[in-house]
């Protein structure tokens, strides 16, 4: 291996053993995850789907892709699935190249609320092939699904999206289902953030409302850095996977979908499942001793793994927050907060989550601890 970058990627192992990693999107997956992400399937070529490659030597690719969509298929009850996404974005752009023509209405949660760019923000192809129009949250931070009808029946997009990327409570997905089929919709759920727990059984499963749900498969979900997309409906299965390929996509990351085998596997075990429990419990540790400190959360609390600290009242932005708790060895994201007085650049909040250090087997007194260390860094 090139020296310069030996150098680098021992800097960045230092880094990661000597942080705490708080950032809701990441995690740290199972040394099998990063061995098969780094093996020989990385040299095969392997467009189109099993049994149907434009390669020659697919054999193995087959089998592995095949267990991949099984276990997939196993970990969330349903009855479709494609493992070749290489994101979650690409995963959503498929969905919408599937369903959509250009200039369609959709309809996502804004970015400012807590939506995810490629629910429709303008800087994202979503916003720029499609007609966006957004939903946000109401002045306590929860979802209000009587103005989210009121604005889809106003709009009438031909697809509704829901999902978050920094909401930390329970989604009514039946609620979505509802609105959707109000006024004649397809409803996408994108369950990135969630799916892992989703998997364990602490998040509500959407697969029973949703037309179709894309997740990435590396957050909550703890493997490799992808995409996947489920369903249930069998007339869906030709355009959903002709969307990623041809589509949007040209030949899979084998060693990618490897990985996600592996993971799914993982998943599939009753130590996932008391994984996901201590994740969402440590959350709740955090979030109590946040309070004992007079540091705002939105929503009061969390169902999930995400934490969204409301510094508005506070001195500092959480650009400033996020820089000062790295300087201390803590790894956070700055994150807008609805109707933010601060900018985008700025913002006025934090968003924390606590997969990745549940991961490395912290509990509920080290979550607490750290929580103080936060509070007296904020309040500081």
């Amino acid at each position: 291996m090139d020296k310069r970058i030996t150098e680098i990627l021992d800097k960045e192992k230092n880094r990661q053993s000597n942080t705490i990693e708080l950032i809701a999107s990441e995690n740290f997956a199972s040394k099998a995850v990063m061995e098969l992400a780094g093996s020989i399937f990385t040299n095969k070529y392997a467009e189109g789907y099993p049994n149907k490659r434009y390669y020659n030597g697919c054999e193995h690719m087959d089998e592995v892709e095949l267990l991949a969509i099984d276990e997939l298929k196993k970990l969330y009850n349903c009855n479709f699935a494609n493992v070749q996404p290489h994101c979650g974005a690409n995963a959503n752009t498929a969905v919408f190249q599937a369903f959509l023509k250009p200039g369609d209405k959709i309809l996502g949660m804004d970015l400012a609320s807590g939506g995810h760019l490629s629910h429709g923000s303008k800087p994202n192809i979503s916003g720029k092939v499609y007609t966006a129009f957004s939903y946000g949250v109401d002045e306590n931070g929860y979802l209000d699904y009587d103005e989210i009808n009121r604005i889809a029946e106003r709009v009438q997009p031909k697809m509704i999206i829901a999902g978050a990327s920094a909401y930390s409570r329970i989604i009514d997905w039946k609620k979505f289902r509802e609105i959707a089929d109000w006024v004649g919709a397809k409803l996408l759920v994108d369950m990135a953030h969630y799916s892992g727990l989703i998997a364990g059984g602490e998040y509500p499963n959407p697969i029973k409302y949703a037309d179709v749900v894309t997740s990435t498969t590396h957050k909550t979900l703890r493997g490799p850095r992808g995409g996947i997309i489920i369903w249930n409906n069998s007339d869906y299965t030709k355009k959903i996977n002709g969307a990623i390929f041809p589509g949007t996509q040209g030949g899979p990351l084998m060693h990618v979908i490897a990985a996600k085998a592996q993971c799914f596997i993982e998943a599939n075990t009753p130590e996932f499942k008391e994984y996901c429990v201590k994740v969402k419990e440590n959350a709740n540790h955090m979030c109590d001793i946040f309070k004992e400190n007079d540091i705002p959360i939105l929503t009061d609390g969390t169902d999930s793994h995400l934490i969204l600290i409301d510094l508005s009242s506070k001195k500092h932005s959480g650009r400033v927050i996020a820089d000062k708790l790295e300087e201390n060895g803590i790894t956070v994201n700055k994150n807008g907060i609805p109707n933010d007085p601060r900018s985008f650049v700025e913002t006025s909040g934090i968003r924390i989550g606590t997969a990745a250090e549940t991961t490395r087997g912290h509990g509920r007194n080290w979550f607490r601890e750290l929580a103080k260390q936060i509070s007296e860094l904020i309040n500081g």
